[in-house]
């Protein structure tokens, strides 16, 4: 019985675990089949890689059979089990059902003694598995796997492990219990040895432990789809043998066997069905779960895997709870039935719609059939779903794109008109049949349609028609050429939108071969080296030849004998100009003559000759003959002709040129000779000298080309070679800067002489960089570097070298020139002086110039040259003249005192290892050597060391060396440091150690820096031991604290983190802050309380916070206490129940409590009769609760109070006598025994109406009903003076709601004017209510006259009502007077009025004539504008007489908006009217005057109006009090509301006399 249950109670389970069908069915969501035995039906399915008796019959024992004395049985599944032929056969699929047809037990059993065994279901298709029933016949498995395979047994995964020990046999597996409802996890309870027999196996894929937020979530449906399922048992449960020998009857006992296996779950269908059908070919029968779905939601296939046919615009998905994903149908617009799904498209359309149509019929194509194809469009005039809907498109072939296709529809967003044609790229026309503009030869072959005329917008004259439509050809510019007018004529470029189209080359004539350059950037073709668009620049590293390039040095040139002429050498000063060039002049001697050698000539031409000079005497002329001889093969005299030239020693000049000029040719060699001589003279003069500089050849340029012939350029080059003197330039020394426009020409004639630029050629010695001038050539020297390339050195220096020359700064005393040889620098020196500069004595002598011997006492031979400094002293002496001993020696060494020096004895001698002393001296007192001992050594022979110092001097090789103490000692202390060891004995600063090298205790810091600071601990935090008279001790090098436990910092000054109560001897203690509740894990380091999260409170979080409840460890909630109800804030911790004050009730203490009426927190006690029906009803509940407390005992104990064993044997009895008539079926019997129980009870009904107890209980049931409905009708009903209580209170509140407000502020009011009214107030009592009525004739309050008529007040009273009376009339006659002011306003607005229309009207007018200014101005500035363009148009380098033609006709064109006799007629108008207009001034004057006194009247009207409406106001306070007078007897006017009334009428009358 204890089984049945236990299966019934799994089977309750179970069901809460499988997926139900929707409540709705299939139409709103998912459904799902119903769930069974997936085995019932599929026993070919099971298969199992075991079976005991397969081959042959087998034994096998039952360890725990006690039933019979044998033990052993026999196995035989040779053939299926069959109750009574084959009985012993245990085929797997017994296990599908318990027992057999008669009951018996059927089971399936392994071969004995193998442990890895396999059971397979191989389902049909996809399947819900929900769980899994195994019943064992025999011990269960001590390891098992439930695996499970979704692609038809392609891959397994697991479900489940099993074993007696997870660890050990599955060590990988996690075995902590289920966390997520899909983990793979090894459990134990199902693999114990016991029961032995019986014992059951139960796994449910989804365990109801684990909460499933979504069931019919994709992954909770992919968890239970199954299409194989695989038990695999491991290892066998073998009672202790776990070698598990191969011994037969030690096998036969252990075995696996099964009575029954449950696979229970459905048709997986993806929730697209509720019930399933037989999957064709497969075997069925009753009570099987079948595989085939039976699809809704416009799905099919096996499992609903896929939508129906023409199902497609959604894509295909499981169904969910409240969602079916049903398969929508295709959309194709009557043109198609079929469609496939497109995700591409889906996504595209926001997930909307993903059908694609397939084979679109009439004409149509698209994804919903909705566009025609391409030739057709869509006729507007028809439905989509039309057959005839798509027309087809009538387009020119020839000049429409894509052979004639038109726009499908029409879409004006997007430009497209169904049937409109669309033309090629380059044509027109409703039929796509035209060329456009600039397009021509429209042609089918052309992808275009009509080629392009491909003008060059740059170079044509036309625009809107370009070229000739037939033949292309374009109209071109003045410059541009070409059938496209994009090319430039030859020597012109830049093809752009000037009015000639293209700029002229312009190449510099000398730098560039030709006047040609290229058409896209006028690059003209350069010579060599020559660089920029119009050659004109030179390269850098190249420079253009000046035209006295080719100079030779008179100082180079040949003399025809050495004494003829000498070479005299110029210095190059800063105060003289230099007028020469090279180094100096050749001094030639008159009658003599110099020889140029001419080899270098660059370009054939003639070359004007000419001499650079200057004569040493002015008063002397020279003359000079000059021969040209032509050195070649034949050695030919080219010139054999004397030229007699006159050197004016007088004139400015300083150059002669030849008569005329000499043609020179490159390749020859040849020789100039020149002769000069004194001019007029005829003999020759030994000491008559002329100092010749150079001779330079200027070529001849007007021969060059550009130069020569009689075209404009040719002429304007030779005048600006004349106006800007550029030849000028080049006679005279030194050369003025040349002007821009000679560099120009001179880098042309440069260029056609050498054929481009030539190199600069820099030494790399002497110039400071490899550039050097654009004209000339010349490099940047460095200091005291010459020449054109910087390659040698200046006259004056030598040395020429990396840093340039270094001046030869020869003595002026001691050298006969300032020259000096160029490679060593020496100078020609006088004699007895020597040196390279000729500044020094001969040796042995000092003092130059005035040199004397040297003074060294017989110790040495040299001195210095400049101080006398005797050098390299002899016989161990030393001083300026040796005067003196050397170190380490003492003694006398003066010539002539008869002494020398001798070694000191400290205590070695010099040169040996035992010195100590620098030097030493004789004291002549005590007649001792006195040593002068080195550092580190003391005592009169340097024995000893010094203080501060140790080791062993007395010794040889001994020294002493400084004490290491780091500098922590007072070096002068005899007993800093041990003189011996050198251990540090007084260590300074607070160090310590041998070295002084570390902190003391108690200090840390660098000792070798003198930073040795106290330690900085806590004691409350560091450590007992490393701390004593308030001082501890720390680390000597980082300062830090040995601090206690979980104390932290470096002084130990805070508790570490997450830790707190600092200063105790055990440290610091854990917050241990509630990692749910806590926003951290830290708290305050001295109270201990963490910061918790809102609604949690406690020192660690553990608690609901302050005046909140509930369970912390779920949530908390804050109490709500009302304060006006509840006696503290805080409620009860556990409950929420908040303590109630007497007349209060409720969890939050809001509501009024028992015994109480009215709206909370208005609770007030009910009437005295509520206390008699609370009490009768307080003890019907007392008589309640007795009676639930009793029954609940009852059902505790099972014991009815007095109802004893003997009751219940009697009923038993007579429950047996029941069953026995039933079975006997005796009816006359049983009729019997109902009318004799029935008689029983009818005479124990009439004993019980014979007694007055049915009555009573009748009478006080009905009281307790009355007492009841009394106590219901008093509290709760609707009449019940609480129910009315309650309405007349909500009332009361929302009529103090609504005036609390105004009631508060008018309040506040009267209280302020309370005291001030008080006294007039009762003044006015006394008045009203002490007047006589007999004897008074202004009456009184409740006087009558004789017809009963009330008398109060009248003409000649002083009371209330005459003042009133009084006060009225005044406000009345002051109405009036206002009406009448502001009558008179009303007739000083419409004057200020009519004013601001006359202003208005003059704005305007002044408004239009600045306009028409503007105006004016405007068009002014555009006329002057227009005669500006036209102007630079006129001046532009390319207008053509054309051009300027055409734009006079424009101009002349103009027409003037007005004639002229018109435009005369309207000035005379305007001055007309000019005139007309008289005192301008006045009428503005008088104008503003009056809208100055219109704002006056305007002002004043504002003030009558406020006086006005605070008269009314007044008015109708009076009428107010006249009629609280006539009244005033009558009950509702109090005292208070005659002061209200008062000081009301008081403060307006206030009011009115402050304003009058």
């Amino acid at each position: 019985m204890t089984t049945h249950l236990g299966l019934l109670i799994l089977a309750l389970g179970v069901i809460g675990q499988e997926l139900p069908s929707s409540p709705h069915g299939c139409t709103e969501g998912s459904c799902y089949p119903a769930t069974g035995n997936l085995l019932i039906g599929r026993a070919v399915n099971l298969t199992a890689t075991s079976t005991c008796g397969l081959d042959g019959p087998e034994d096998y024992c039952i360890v725990s059979h006690l039933q019979e004395a044998d033990k052993c049985f026999k196995c035989n599944s040779q053939h299926p089990y069959h109750p009574y032929n084959h009985r012993n056969s245990h085929r797997i699929e017994n296990v599908i059902y318990l027992t057999d047809r008669n009951g018996d037990n059927t089971w399936w059993q392994s071969v004995n003694g193998q442990e890895d065994v396999s059971i397979r279901l191989n389902l049909e298709a996809e399947f819900h598995f929900t769980h899994l029933i195994m019943k064992f016949k025999t011990f269960r498995p001590a390891a098992m796997i439930i695996e499970r395979s979704a692609d038809f047994g392609r891959r397994w995964r697991p479900y489940r492990y099993f074993a007696s020990n997870c660890t050990r046999t599955f060590p990988g597996i996690p075995a902590n219990g289920l966390q997520h409802i899909n983990d793979v996890i090894c459990e134990e309870r199902y693999s114990d040895i016991e029961p032995s027999t019986n014992g059951e196996v139960i796994y449910k894929v989804l365990d109801p432990a684990i909460h499933v937020k979504d069931p019919y979530s994709l992954d909770i449906q992919e968890l239970l789809r199954i299409t194989n399922l695989r038990i695999n048992f491991t290892k066998l449960n073998t009672l202790g043998d776990d070698l598990l020998d191969r011994r037969t009857d030690v096998l036969q006992k252990y075995y696996y066997a099964i009575y029954e296996l449950v696979v229970r779950g459905s048709c997986f269908c993806y929730g697209h069905a509720s019930e399933c059908a037989p999957v064709p070919g497969v075997y069925t029968q009753e009570n099987s779960i079948h595989g085939r779905c039976v699809c809704k939601h416009n799905t099919e296939g096996l499992n609903c895997e896929r939508c129906r046919d023409f199902h497609h615009d959604l894509p295909w998905r499981p169904a969910e709870a409240e969602n079916p994903h049903t398969c929508r149908e295709c959309n194709c617009n009557g043109h198609s039935s079929h469609c496939h799904f497109d995700m591409a498209v889906y996504l595209a359309t926001g997930n909307v719609s993903g059908g694609v149509c397939d084979d679109c019929q009439h004409n149509t194509m698209g994804r919903n059939c909705e566009t025609c194809k391409p030739f057709y469009f869509q006729d507007p005039n028809k439905d989509i779903r039309d057959p005839r809907v798509c027309v087809a498109c009538d387009c020119d072939p020839v000049g429409s794109l894509e052979g004639g296709v038109c726009d499908s529809h029409t879409d004006l967003d997007m430009g497209m008109i169904g049937g409109q044609c669309r033309c090629k790229a380059h044509v027109k026309g409703s039929r796509c049949d035209d060329c456009k503009e600039g397009y021509y030869g429209l042609s089918q072959n052309d992808p275009l349609g009509c080629q392009p005329c491909n003008c060059d917008p740059r170079g044509i004259i036309m625009m809107g028609a370009p070229c000739d439509q037939i033949s292309g050809d374009c109209s071109c510019k003045r410059y541009v050429t070409g059938r496209y007018c994009n090319q430039c004529l030859p020597e012109y470029w830049g093809l752009s939108n000037d009015l000639a189209g293209c700029r002229p080359c312009d190449c510099d004539f000398g730098g560039a071969f030709n006047n040609r350059c290229m058409m896209e950037n006028g690059q003209c073709d350069c010579r060599k080296h020559l660089i920029g668009r119009q050659c004109s620049d030179v390269q850098p590293g190249y420079y253009c030849a000046p035209l006295d390039y080719y100079k030779y040095e008179a100082e180079d040139a040949t003399r025809h004998s050495p004494s003829d002429s000498a070479t005299v050498h110029r210095e190059h000063t800063p105060s003289h100009m230099v007028t020469w060039t090279g180094p100096g002049f050749a001094r030639v001697k008159d009658g003599a003559g110099l020889v140029f050698t001419i080899d270098n000539i660059p370009y054939a031409m003639e070359y004007d000759i000419m001499i650079r000079y200057e004569p040493e005497f002015l008063e002397v002329t020279w003359l000079h003959s000059s021969w040209i001889t032509l050195e070649g093969r034949a050695r030919l005299v080219c010139m054999c002709l004397s030229f007699s030239v006159f050197l004016c020693a007088l004139c400015f000049s300083r150059y002669i040129q030849m008569p005329r000029p000499f043609c020179f040719e490159p390749s020859n060699r040849y020789v100039v000779a020149i002769r000069f001589q004194r001019h007029g003279v005829t003999h020759r003069h030994l000491t008559a000298f002329i100092l010749i500089d150079s001779l330079v050849l200027i070529p001849k340029y007007t021969e060059l080309p550009g130069f020569e012939g009689n075209t404009p350029e040719a002429e304007q080059r030779r005048d600006e070679m004349i106006r800007y003197m550029c030849l000028d330039s080049f006679m005279i020394t030194p050369m003025p800067a040349l002007a821009e426009m000679c560099s120009k020409l001179i880098c042309s004639i440069s260029s056609i002489i050498h054929d481009g630029a030539l190199s600069c050629q820099c030494d790399p010695q002497g110039s400071l960089s490899g550039e050097c001038d654009k004209v000339g050539g010349q490099c940047r020297c460095k200091p005291n570097v010459m020449g054109r390339r910087c390659d040698q050195c200046a006259p004056g220096t030598y040395g020429f070298g990396a840093n340039g020359c270094t001046a030869c700064d020869c003595h002026p005393e001691g050298s006969l020139s300032h020259q000096c040889d160029p490679g060593t620098g020496h100078c020609q020196c006088r004699p007895g002086a020597t040196g390279r500069q000729c500044s020094d004595c001969q040796p042995g002598q000092w003092g130059f110039p005035s040199c004397s011997p040297c003074q060294c006492n017989g110790h040495a031979d040299l001195c210095d040259p400049l101080t006398g400094e005797c050098r390299g002293c002899r016989d161990d002496t030393a001083g300026h003249l040796c005067e003196r001993c050397m170190d380490g020696f003492f003694g006398n060494p003066v010539l002539g005192s008869g002494e020398h020096c001798r070694p000191c004895p400290c205590p070695g001698n010099p040169g040996s290892d035992h010195v100590n002393g620098n030097s030493c001296h004789a004291d002549h007192t005590s007649n001792q050597i006195i040593c002068n001992c080195r550092q580190g050594y003391s005592g009169p022979r340097c024995d000893q060391c010094a203080p501060g110092f140790y080791g062993n001097p007395e010794q040889a090789s001994g020294q002493c060396l400084p004490c290491q103490c780091n500098g922590n000692i007072e070096t002068q202390d005899p007993g800093s440091c041990d003189p011996r060891t050198g251990q540090c004995l007084k260590c300074l600063y607070h160090t310590d150690g041998p070295s002084c090298d570390r902190c003391q205790l108690g200090y840390y810091g660098n000792a070798l820096a003198h930073d040795c600071r106290r330690c900085t601990c806590v004691t409350a935090g560091t450590i007992q031991s490393a701390c004593s008279d308030g001082q501890c001790q720390c680390d000597r090098q980082t300062g830090s604290c040995p601090c206690r436990e979980n104390v932290d910092g470096h002084n130990c000054d805070q508790c570490a983190p997450n830790h707190w109560n600092y200063g105790q001897d055990r440290g610091c203690e854990p917050c241990n802050c509630d990692p749910q509740h806590a926003l951290g894990s830290h708290c305050n380091m001295f109270t201990g309380h963490c910061h918790c999260r809102p609604g949690f409170g406690g020192k660690q979080c553990t608690e609901c916070e302050q005046f909140h409840w509930g369970d912390p460890q779920v949530w908390c909630q804050e109490c709500n206490c009302h304060p006006l109800g509840s006696e503290i804030t805080q409620c009860d911790r556990v409950t929420g129940a908040c303590e109630c004050r007497e007349e209060a009730a409720g969890k939050r203490c809001d509501e009024c409590a028992r015994g109480f009426t009215g709206v909370f927190p208005k609770c007030v006690p009910c009437h005295p009769c509520f206390q008699l029906w609370d009490d009768a009803v307080c003890q019907i509940r007392r008589d309640l609760e007795h009676i639930q407390y009793t029954v609940q005992k009852i059902l505790d104990s099972d014991v009815t109070p007095g109802v004893g064993d003997g009751r219940i044997r009697e009923l038993e009895r007579k429950l047996k006598q029941v069953k026995d008539l039933i079975s006997d079926q005796d009816s006359d019997k049983i009729h019997q025994l109902i009318g004799q129980s029935i008689d029983d009870l009818r005479d124990k009904l009439l004993l019980l109406f014979s007694t007055d107890q049915f009555e009573k209980v009748k009478k006080y049931y009905q009281q307790s009903l009355q007492a009841q409905e009394r106590c219901n009708a008093s509290v709760s009903g609707p009449l019940s003076p609480v129910e009315q209580s309650k309405e007349t209170r909500a009332l009361t509140e929302k009529l103090l709601d609504a005036s609390k407000d105004k009631f508060l502020r008018a309040l506040a009011a009267q209280n302020r004017s309370l005291s001030e009214l008080q006294q007039k107030s009762h003044n006015l009592n006394k008045k009203v209510v002490n007047g006589s009525c007999p004897d008074s004739r202004c009456g009184g309050a409740g006087c009558r006259d004789d017809q009963g008529n009330r008398v109060c007040g009248g003409e000649g009273c002083n009371g209330t009502v005459s003042a009133s009376v009084a006060a009225l009339n005044n406000a009345r006659n002051l109405s009036d007077s206002l009406n009448a002011a502001k009558d008179e306003l009303q007739g000083l607005q419409d004057i200020a009025a009519l004013t601001q229309d006359v202003k208005n009207q003059a704005m305007n007018a002044l408004e239009k004539a600045q306009k028409k200014k503007d105006h004016f101005e405007n068009n002014n500035k555009k006329l002057k504008d227009f005669i500006k363009k036209i102007k630079d148009f006129l001046t532009e380098e390319g207008a053509d007489p054309e051009s300027i033609e055409k734009i006079a006709q424009q101009v002349l064109s103009i027409q003037l908006p007005l004639n002229r006799t018109t435009l005369d007629k309207m000035i005379m108008e305007i001055k007309d009217n000019l005139v007309n207009l008289t005192n301008i001034e006045g009428i503005v004057n008088q104008t503003s005057q009056h809208i100055s006194k219109a704002k006056e009247l305007l002002d004043k009207a504002k003030d009558a109006n406020e006086l006005r409406q605070n008269v009314l106001t007044f008015k109708g306070c009076l009428e107010d009090v006249v009629r609280l007078c006539s009244t005033i007897t009558k009950k509702e006017h109090s005292q208070t509301n005659i002061q209200k009334m008062f000081s009301r009428c008081y403060q307006g009358l206030r009011r009115q006399n402050v304003f009058l």
